[in-house]
């Protein structure tokens, strides 16, 4: 986190706002945005009647359907007394006029961000219960019932694989600045290669992974951040996700934990990963989990490419953008290979 003097809009106008849809909200009050957060600009609030935090669009020109801070403060009401620990929600304003977008305010969790996979500053137990919480989390997500907590209109339910690669294939189309002959590939290939859809809807995170975790000292999970990508789909889709980040390349980008023995750091390996989900839920992606590391490498490839586009354009939120963005390439090879593991 580093603190931000001019973080892009007026704080005596935000305080004066927040004072009159809040209750008990008493500025003045300061932003300091916070680290990562390449898409939703993200903002510590602290004013007289405590600490908060504030997401919000970030400016500029955006992909349609993007950036849906309005999707995610929806979430968090539902998931409010859940199984699945979120921060709690206080405002959502749309009006363009507060701070330039529309943004929400929630409250303040005080727990730690693991940006590492590899858990540097922790002893091995500690390590093999984080990983083992985040798929408990992941099982809590999977056994939600949507329509209970009235998100059953979320998003469409069924053919989530075959929706998804279509969207993402024309939100890759969108941003895309070069050609990538790997994204191709798979845009061409994932299609035929998705499992038949099997009926079963859950709320998906869209983005499940150690980083958009908060954890107490004692490696308890506090809340489940950033749900801009958050729709109805399969249950399995986060856990793909989730089991993808690990084979990521080590870079100060985007860390993941290929190369690394894991064992030694006492990190579950994806089987036992997998094992865990699937005796809690009954779930078992079998022999279609080539599949779903593919098309989640795919997945995170046109994320890249947007915000490479967004960082080209000069309205990324991060100053890692550009960085971020030009692993799409390298993301998208390891989605090739993923696929052709199912002839292997």
């Amino acid at each position: 986190m580093h603190q931000a003097p001019h973080p892009g809009f007026d704080v005596d106008t935000l305080a004066g706002y927040l004072e009159t849809k809040v209750p008990g909200f008493r500025g003045p009050l300061t932003a300091t945005k916070f680290k990562g957060g390449q898409s939703n600009p993200t903002y510590r609030i602290d004013a007289e009647s405590g600490c908060y935090v504030l997401r919000r669009k970030p400016p500029g020109r955006l992909l349609a359907s993007a950036h849906a801070v309005d999707r995610e403060y929806r979430v968090l009401a539902a998931l409010r007394g859940s199984a699945v620990p979120v921060a709690t929600p206080l405002h959502l304003c749309e009006d363009d006029s507060i701070i330039g977008s529309t943004f929400y305010l929630m409250s303040f969790v005080p727990g730690r961000v693991q940006w590492d996979p590899s858990l540097p500053d922790l002893a091995p137990s500690a390590r093999e219960t984080i990983y083992g919480n985040a798929v408990d989390t992941l099982v809590a997500l999977a056994r939600l019932d949507v329509n209970a907590v009235g998100l059953g209109g979320y998003g469409k339910p069924g053919d989530y694989f075959a929706r998804q690669i279509s969207r993402w294939s024309q939100q890759y189309r969108a941003s895309e600045t070069e050609t990538i002959a790997a994204m191709d590939e798979l845009i061409a290939a994932l299609p035929a290669a998705a499992p038949a859809d099997d009926g079963r809807v859950a709320l998906v995170h869209g983005d499940f992974r150690l980083d958009n975790l908060m954890w107490s000292d004692s490696q308890q999970l506090l809340a489940v951040v950033d749900w801009e990508l958050s729709t109805l789909g399969h249950p399995l889709a986060d856990l793909g996700y989730f089991c993808m980040a690990l084979r990521l390349p080590r870079n100060p980008v985007l860390p993941g934990l290929a190369g690394l023995d894991r064992a030694s750091l006492g990190i579950p390996d994806e089987t036992s990963l997998l094992a865990r989900f699937g005796d809690a839920t009954g779930l078992d992606p079998g022999r279609h989990w080539p599949f779903h590391l593919a098309f989640h490498f795919f997945r995170l490839g046109a994320i890249a490419q947007g915000v490479m586009k967004r960082a080209l354009q000069g309205n990324a939120s991060n100053e890692q953008a550009l960085a971020a963005g030009r692993m799409a390439g390298t993301i998208a090879r390891m989605g090739v290979e993923a696929l052709e593991s199912r002839t292997a």
